[in-house]
């Protein structure tokens, strides 16, 4: 049933977890689109709380806590669905990511998703590009404490996105953590920028974009520097830049800088991102950049009323992965069909009721064979590695895990271990899933005419029972022998498939 955003949701949310702040925005929705009517943001430094060994510390942690705990004043009477929180940079890199993830959506009451930079990149392009109203091919640049995110599209499609790991936090606790700002320490920050900008700028350069637009605080704050000493409308030029490097170096204590136009939560970072803009200036030619107030937070909240007014950008991605398998795609149908009639049957008994059990078991019945692209030989493995690292537009990092973890455990044994990983209960939830898509894929055969009878399905927590009209599997001996071997397949992973006559 199509679910209209206006009725359900009258009020949603999106929080932006980035490296140097956290964003929270919250939007009206109608019948035209949504009215975006409050904007938070707090200076939180995840970034500079990660040490080498990519630990995020307890201080940088409490850090985020606090402002979380102020952000869901706003949040936390909101239904499910109506709130959309991402992490990014930092909380890709840092190895106890689970920690923070759980206490914070303990805070929130919603769940957070880890996104890769290329779908950072989708959705910062989503936001800046509902912002303006030009047809020109544009390049949208988003410089983040802990990564710069580099875009070029037009109207609201995307032809390319980037994402490198260098952003203003990290690259000042490289060069300048001694609190100094000097021609020495700055050139090497410079290098370090304009060699994490190599790749980039061969296949970014060529791309005859006529616009470059900024979607960062950092450039903002370069932009009203700029303007407050008259040398832009607030515009950021390579003049200005220029300009405001002198200055910095001028000063040289980071602790000292006070700029017209930059808040004093911007100074401190200042000097590394006035490097990342020298750098992409230099690197991709750019004589001026146009700042947007307009970014990841933005993008989110059209995502969401996207998702929710059926046009979720997931679907694509999955449709276009799913057209590398030359599978007869009425036979992945009637899998898909099987699977979620299954699914209402067992829901109640397994707890399977949300929203996503449903869309990703719809997803894995579509993709699962996509392995065979590479080889028919462990083709479920394949498949998984395909799911798991493609740039699926839409999908955070834990949804492509779990759509992979189904894709591989859709023949043959089941990845326990992989499920276990899984925080909470949602290991239990997806074997589930993974049981039903196993299921859905034994009784539809790809060849035969044999029509499936009406069965009976009754779930238990790790038993499911399949009851068949009598004499029909004596009558199928095939199906019979395949539910007997699935049964065994099943057993090791301490499942119980239960066969029975009615």
């Amino acid at each position: 049933m199509s679910q209209s955003v206006q009725q359900p949701f009258p009020l949603i949310a999106a929080i932006d977890l980035g490296s140097n702040s956290f964003h929270l925005v919250l939007a009206k929705t109608a019948q035209q689109g949504v009215d975006i009517f409050a904007h938070y943001g707090e200076k939180v430094q995840l970034a500079a709380g990660i040490n080498a060994q990519l630990t995020l510390q307890d201080d940088a942690m409490q850090r985020g806590f606090a402002c979380l705990s102020r952000f869901a004043q706003h949040t936390r009477d909101l239904p499910q669905g109506a709130v959309r929180i991402v992490g990014t940079s930092s909380l890709r890199v840092a190895h106890n990511r689970q920690r923070f993830i759980e206490r914070a959506e303990e805070i929130l009451g919603h769940p957070i998703d880890i996104i890769s930079g290329r779908e950072e990149a989708r959705l910062i392009y989503l936001g800046v590009a509902h912002s303006l109203n030009d047809p020109e091919k544009r390049l949208v640049i988003d410089i983040g404490g802990g990564s710069t995110e580099f875009i070029i599209g037009q109207k609201f499609a995307t032809h390319s996105r980037d994402s490198l790991q260098i952003g203003c936090v990290s690259l000042s606790q490289r060069f300048f953590s001694n609190g100094h700002v000097t021609v020495d320490n700055y050139q090497l920050a410079y290098t370090a920028a304009r060699l994490e900008l190599l790749e980039l700028e061969r296949n970014v350069y060529s791309s005859n974009w006529q616009t470059t637009i900024g979607a960062s605080g950092t450039i903002c704050s370069v932009g009203q520097a700029l303007a407050a000493a008259g040398l832009s409308r607030g515009e950021v030029t390579r003049q200005g830049v220029q300009w405001l490097k002198q200055r910095v170096l001028e000063i040289a204590d980071i602790n000292k800088i006070d700029i017209p136009g930059v808040t004093a939560a911007r100074s401190s970072i200042l000097p590394a991102g006035l490097v990342i803009i020298e750098a992409i200036f230099d690197a991709l030619n750019i004589t001026q950049m146009t700042p947007s107030n307009c970014a990841l937070r933005e993008g989110l909240i059209y995502d969401l009323l996207d998702r929710h007014q059926q046009r979720d950008p997931r679907d694509a991605s999955i449709q276009a992965l799913a057209e590398r398998t030359t599978v007869d795609s009425a036979h992945l149908q009637k899998i898909e069909q099987w699977a979620q009639w299954a699914l209402q049957q067992v829901a109640d008994a397994w707890q399977l009721k949300e929203q996503w059990h449903s869309k990703l078991l719809s997803w894995a019945a579509r993709v699962h064979l996509v392995g065979l692209d590479i080889a028919h030989y462990h083709y479920q493995k394949h498949g998984a590695y395909l799911v798991e690292h493609s740039d699926l537009a839409g999908f955070s990092r834990q949804e492509q895990k779990m759509l992979a973890l189904l894709v591989r455990g859709h023949r043959r044994n089941i990845p326990v271990e992989g499920f276990q990983q899984l925080p909470r209960g949602i290991g239990q939830q997806l074997l589930h899933l993974c049981v039903l898509l196993r299921l859905a894929i034994l009784l539809q055969p790809f060849k035969g005419s044999q029509t499936l009878p009406e069965l009976q399905l009754s779930a238990k927590t790790n038993q499911l029972t399949l009851a068949f009209p009598q004499h029909w599997l004596a009558n199928n001996p095939l199906t019979a022998a395949s539910l007997q071997q699935e049964a065994q397949w099943l057993q090791r992973s301490q499942f119980s498939l239960v066969i029975k006559m009615t």
